[in-house]
């Protein structure tokens, strides 16, 4: 059982798997790689997005903000995870907790708006060809993107002060790997309906909306697709997709499990498996979601590895 007096009275308590503790070592192996992995692959699209000018396109700036989030959610999360793991002290601190709640949520809350334009640019670049470069413009993007990081980190300024500033009367043993409104929120000593109602409003309109939007607009893409004539066209047209909706699956079923429900029946065995996939798995999987389905960006990286290796060999 873990004993409150090895941290200060402003501390959270995070158990994560202290119960088993045979789970740790093997876990902490685990996490360190996929946090390495994920840090290589997410870099690595920022860096080839950014720096081969045949990637200079709205989608692969797009994909880079992607990146640029899971790389934040991965630090905010993991490395206080690895922590615990092998620490004796599984625990922390106030400020610590509460910085984690504001940028995982922001990020989240950011990812779930870009997706959805992320889906309106492959709809744009399927559905309107020729006006593509029209509508899609630099200013138009950089715009966009502007407006998803503002959205989400706006919404997780309101969900994190209304979740911080809920009565715990003392509480701080969190059964779980890092802060997050569900888990915080069960350490209420208050009734907690006013928050879960709007978590669950907050949440559809971030979830359930840019979700409802992509599954239509992937419906007008099939559509568009299947009246091309040519199946070599057809298919190219069908893999630039494929990527996403892969990545929108991964992610908006472990985000709908995790914020679509009322904190008071949020299970902890669910909720660590969700934390898994939500803070690690589907972070490190994204870049090689698209690297490894998209010729474009294997041959950016081939271009750049193979610059490297020239400039240092002379």
């Amino acid at each position: 059982m873990w004993n409150n007096n090895q941290s200060s009275r402003n501390d959270f308590i995070l158990l994560g798997f202290s119960d088993r503790p045979w789970l740790e070592t093997p876990l902490f192996v685990i996490f360190l790689l996929t946090y390495l992995l994920a840090l290589f692959g997410n870099i690595s699209i920022i860096l080839v997005s950014h720096l081969d000018a045949q990637l200079d396109s709205p989608m692969y700036f797009f994909v880079s903000n992607l990146s640029l989030l899971d790389l934040c959610l991965t630090t905010s999360t993991v490395p206080q995870m690895l922590v615990n793991l092998r620490g004796p002290k599984k625990t922390i601190s106030y400020g610590g907790c509460i910085a984690q709640l504001y940028i995982a949520l922001a990020v989240g809350s950011t990812e779930c708006i870009l997706l959805g334009i992320m889906a309106f640019d492959r709809y744009a670049a399927i559905c309107k060809p020729l006006h593509y470069p029209i509508i899609m413009n630099q200013k138009r993007c950089v715009h966009m993107a502007t407006g998803t990081w503002i959205s989400g980190f706006a919404n997780s300024l309101v969900q994190s002060t209304f979740t911080v500033l809920t009565p715990r009367c003392g509480r701080r043993v969190m059964d779980h790997f890092f802060c997050e409104v569900p888990a915080l929120l069960k350490l209420a000593c208050i009734d907690t309906r006013v928050n879960e109602a709007e978590l669950n409003v907050l949440g559809a309109l971030l979830l359930l909306v840019p979700l409802t939007l992509i599954v239509g607009t992937y419906m007008f893409i099939a559509q568009a697709v299947m009246k091309i004539s040519s199946s070599e066209s057809r298919w190219k047209a069908f893999n630039t997709c494929a990527s996403h909706i892969l990545v929108v699956s991964l992610f908006y079923i472990t985000a709908i499990s995790m914020y679509v429900q009322p904190p008071s029946s949020y299970s902890r065995g669910r909720g660590k498996i969700m934390a898994i996939f939500y803070a690690i798995v589907t972070p490190s999987l994204n870049p090689f979601i698209y690297t490894l389905r998209n010729k474009d960006v294997k041959a950016a990286l081939r271009r750049a590895l193979t610059m490297e290796f020239w400039v240092k060999t002379r």
